[in-house]
Parts: structure tokens; sequence; C-alpha cells
């Protein structure tokens, strides 16, 4: 199956240069492409692509502003396209209001080729997408704010309903290992599980917190500790 992808870039060079890695990897098309936020969100309703690479600074609506609106006003059908962050801007600004508006990951332009095309193929599959640089310093700032810091995310503790209560021994197992930024092909090695089953227990964990994706899945694993307490042991 060939994965279909939005451009989202006020700079055409980029859009270009984009397009040329992404059509030359197997199994990836550019479907279309947008110059600022309001033209992303119109070719994305309209195309209906797997993933959008969306740039965060466009004139006129922002990046964030667009993938918030594709991702929480999405008319269908189908579900909404997975957006994909790329930037140039390695900020905790851009990064969390990437993440809090339902971006499932964040990759920057000077990522190489293969990167950026496993990157795209992850985030098709729900995957969360962080660039290395970015990642420890985004749970360790994300996991010192208070909850209400993170929109559509409720972060219940442990004593309240949180995940020890609502998921089974093995979810916790699974969740614990998407925090570690682990694939889903990872996962099933350690756990000896298929990775099937790895992708319908993570949509179940999803399901029963109440969140959008991976990455608020892996914020909300530290947040309560359960990297810390949970342990790992195969079936």
């Amino acid at each position: 199956m060939t994965l279909r992808v939005l451009l989202a870039d006020d700079q055409e060079i980029v859009r270009t240069a984009l397009r040329l890695v992404i059509d030359r990897r197997e199994g990836l098309s550019v479907v279309g492409e947008a110059a600022d936020g309001e033209q992303a969100v119109a070719q994305a309703i309209e195309l209906q692509p797997d993933v959008v690479l969306m740039d965060v600074r466009m004139p006129g609506m922002t990046g964030v502003e667009a993938t918030r609106r594709i991702t929480t006003c999405w008319p269908g059908p189908g579900q909404a396209p997975r957006v994909l962050v790329l930037t140039t801007f390695d900020l905790d600004e851009y990064v969390h209001s990437a993440l809090r508006a339902g971006a499932v990951g964040f990759l920057l332009k000077n990522s190489l080729p293969d990167q950026l095309a496993q990157a795209i193929r992850a985030a098709a599959d729900g995957e969360a997408v962080l660039a290395p640089s970015v990642t420890r310093r985004l749970i360790d700032t994300v996991t010192a704010l208070p909850a209400a810091l993170l929109p559509n995310t409720p972060v219940p503790t442990l004593r309240e309903g949180g995940p020890a209560d609502l998921l089974t021994e093995r979810e916790l197992q699974v969740l614990v290992l998407v925090a570690r930024g682990m694939s889903n092909a990872q996962i099933a090695s350690a756990l000896d599980l298929s990775e099937g089953n790895v992708k319908s227990r993570i949509n179940r964990i999803l399901t029963r917190l109440g969140l959008e994706n991976r990455v608020q899945a892996a914020l909300l694993a530290h947040e309560v500790g359960l990297t810390r307490t949970v342990r790992m042991r195969r079936p």
C-alpha cells in the first residue's frame, strides 16, 4: 500500500526538495502541496492523505493552528490524517505547541532522507516520532508541568483511577515501553507478542485513558511514574 503524503511549507524550494526525497522512496507518494496553514487544512480535507508534513512557521494560519484544525475538526470520512511537524526550529515552544495541537511527532528538517521516510511510515502507523535532540528534553519539561497544562490529555493520578486501575498488567507493560520510545516491533520482541497484538493493545490503552496518540501516552506514563514502578515480565 502506498502512503499518501501532503506537504505544507511556505517555501517552494523546501517543498520541491521534500517531494524529490519522498517520491523516490518505495511506498510513499506526495499527493499535494500547501503554502500556508489554510491551504494545508483545505488540501487535507480534499485529498485525505495518510500523513501531513507540516511546517510550524507559515504566513497567515500557522502550522500549529492548521494541525489543531485537522486533528480536532476533521469532517471525515475516515480518520484524520496523521500530522508530522517538520521544521528547522529545535525550540521547546514549537515542540510543545505542535504536540498539544495533536501532531504525532516532531522532526527537524536536517534529518537524513531515510530518517524522514521512516518517520512518515511510523506516523502513518500512529507511532510517536520525536527528533532525538528533543525527546529527553521534552519528557523532562512536560512531566514537570501541572496536568492542567496538557490540553486534551486527562492525566489521572494512580490514586484516582489512573492507568494502574484502568489497564491490565500487560497493557501497563506495553505503555511503559511506549514511554521508552520503542516501536511496535521492539515492544513485540521485548514482550514476546505479535506486532498486531501490540498495535491492538496500544489502541485499547489510548481509548481507556482518553488519549489522542502515543506521544500523550508516553508523557502520561512518565507523569504518573509508571516507568519506575511497572515490572517487565514475559508471558
